[in-house]
């Protein structure tokens, strides 16, 4: 076997793992988000979940088009099952949470991972401030869009940050991520 015949089978098997990850991380998010821990909150169809938690870490493991493409289809697949209404916005806000987000590093939790968290708050309460808003007027918005980010994004940092610092622990990252 030639060299580029080598290197075209590994770039080939790295492809494949990658979609195989975001396939999976695209599926636990949907679930994550859509039944377990999922809290109604408001009238407006909206709900608190930690699906979130689970983009953090796709964001923090896998290549950012990667990351955007599980968190796109997570959360709007979720969306589609629960509050359809949302499913459009949802698509493009999870695609956006990832940005702040970097996979290059050794580990899942880095500094910059932590921040991204806030960051991620920030694009996601806005982002579904301005969708809650053209969808039902921005009074109503302000009280259930602001509390219902707070707690999502709250508690998906915190999962993140557990399960982040569990996977690190197993040295996850060194062992397996790295050829995806």
């Amino acid at each position: 076997m030639t060299e580029i015949t080598a290197g075209k089978q590994q770039a080939a098997g790295i492809g494949i793992r990658r979609l195989t990850v975001t396939a999976v991380l695209a599926a636990l998010i949907t679930l994550m988000t859509a039944y377990i821990c999922h809290v109604p909150v408001g009238a407006n169809g909206g709900y608190v979940h930690f699906g979130d938690a689970l983009i953090y870490i796709a964001a923090a493991i896998l290549p950012l088009p990667y990351a955007c493409a599980a968190g796109a289809i997570g959360g709007g697949m979720a969306d589609l099952l629960t509050a359809p209404v949302w499913a459009p916005a949802t698509i493009i806000i999870k695609m956006l949470i990832c940005l702040p987000f970097s996979s290059k590093a050794n580990k899942i939790v880095t500094k910059r991972n932590v921040i991204a968290l806030f960051l991620a708050f920030c694009i996601s309460g806005t982002s579904y401030y301005l969708a809650e808003g053209i969808m039902f007027g921005f009074t109503a918005a302000f009280f259930t869009s602001l509390s219902g980010s707070i707690v999502q994004s709250g508690g998906s940092a915190i999962v993140f940050l557990i399960l982040g610092t569990a996977l690190d622990k197993m040295g996850y990252k060194k062992r397996f991520a790295n050829g995806i």
